[in-house]
């Protein structure tokens, strides 16, 4: 089976080069015609985004779900704020109302100044603890059809019970996020598909080693997707060329220069402290000047060079990539004439 391809959505329209999508107000017009374009072009998901100061991810969802007719929709949703059973209905109800369309990604959370934002005090270890207990509650809810008592470290609940159950089946695919020893531990133990950052090959493989250790313990292989910058032109000079003029926009204006506090960063920071290029295309600067934070490694060459460096993470056993621009809208449509063709006709 071909690779997937996801991409992601923003609310509004960014201004100039974009390292991040999910923050600003929202435009209904253009979340409604960028939901369209990663159809049109070929995505099979996209990525609704996460933060304590963005807009909620299950309404974008469902906004887009009635503006689309195909694609599904990857709802990042973090733990700790709402309880699992009624996190477990909110998801089946939406599973139901899209026919199937919905797919969860569970992230953790590792910035405790945006946790503390909304309120959430709780230590980067105890945060997954919660977060293992939160997917377990959720998994009784979707799988039982008959009331249910649980009773554990952070949730307790009496005689638990939903009417409605997910479309998909067993339940809505989870997609897990964190490479930290706690994520690991967790992400192994639930995870249907497991999200990586774009890195190296060999690091790529060593994580993949890591986490497969961990979900054997389970009898669980789960699948795995990675998220890459694809930065395209007609000729590799001009890929390049691209790519510098990318990075001098965002150096001064767009980066984010907190020190980092998730694993993921720190591993994106320790890649690029070891060279700007890997792999021939794996392009790290822009990882560099964000301090790790988001998808922001690139992969620079042109539409069929990409591809196949794509399709090389696919011979590792990578089942999925996650794809976005510096110039989202624009660049989604230009994947989907140049790459997301040829990513699929290289992983068929």
């Amino acid at each position: 089976m071909a690779m997937q391809v996801l991409g992601m959505i923003g609310v509004a329209p960014s201004d100039g080069t974009s390292v991040h999508v999910i923050g600003g107000g929202i435009d209904a017009e253009y979340l409604a015609a960028f939901a369209q374009a990663h159809e049109t072009s070929g995505f099979d998901a996209a990525l609704v985004g996460y933060s304590s100061a963005s807009a909620e991810g299950f309404q974008i969802a469902s906004y887009c779900v009635a503006h689309t007719s195909r694609i599904k929709f990857l709802v990042a949703h973090r733990p700790g704020f709402i309880a699992p059973t009624l996190a477990a209905r909110k998801i089946a109800t939406l599973d139901n109302l899209s026919k199937g369309r919905l797919l969860i990604h569970i992230i953790t959370g590792g910035s405790d100044f945006d946790q503390r934002r909304d309120g959430d005090f709780l230590g980067h270890d105890q945060r997954y603890a919660r977060t293992d207990e939160y997917i377990e509650v959720m998994k009784k809810v979707w799988l039982n059809r008959k009331p249910f008592d649980h009773e554990g470290s952070h949730y307790k609940v009496e005689k638990a019970n939903s009417e409605v159950h997910s479309y998909q089946t067993p339940h809505v695919p989870i997609y897990f996020g964190g490479i930290s020893d706690p994520a690991i531990s967790v992400g192994a133990k639930h995870a249907d598909v497991y999200a990586l950052f774009g890195e190296s090959r060999a690091n790529t493989a060593q994580i993949m080693q890591r986490i497969n250790e961990q979900a054997a313990k389970y009898q669980r292989q789960p699948k795995y997707q990675l998220s890459f910058r694809p930065i395209i032109a007609s000729t590799e000079s001009a890929a390049w060329q691209k790519a510098e003029s990318i990075l001098s926009a965002v150096t001064p204006v767009k980066a984010r220069t907190a020190v980092p506090e998730a694993e993921t960063a720190k591993r994106l920071l320790r890649l690029s402290a070891q060279g700007d290029i890997h792999d021939e295309r794996l392009w790290t600067p822009i990882a560099a000047a964000a301090a790790g934070s988001g998808n922001t490694t690139a992969l620079v060459g042109t539409p069929k060079q990409v591809a196949d460096a794509i399709a090389a993470y696919y011979q590792l056993g990578v089942d999925g990539v996650l794809i976005r621009g510096f110039d989202p809208y624009n660049d989604a449509i230009e994947y989907g004439q140049e790459l997301i063709p040829r990513i699929k006709e290289a992983t068929a």
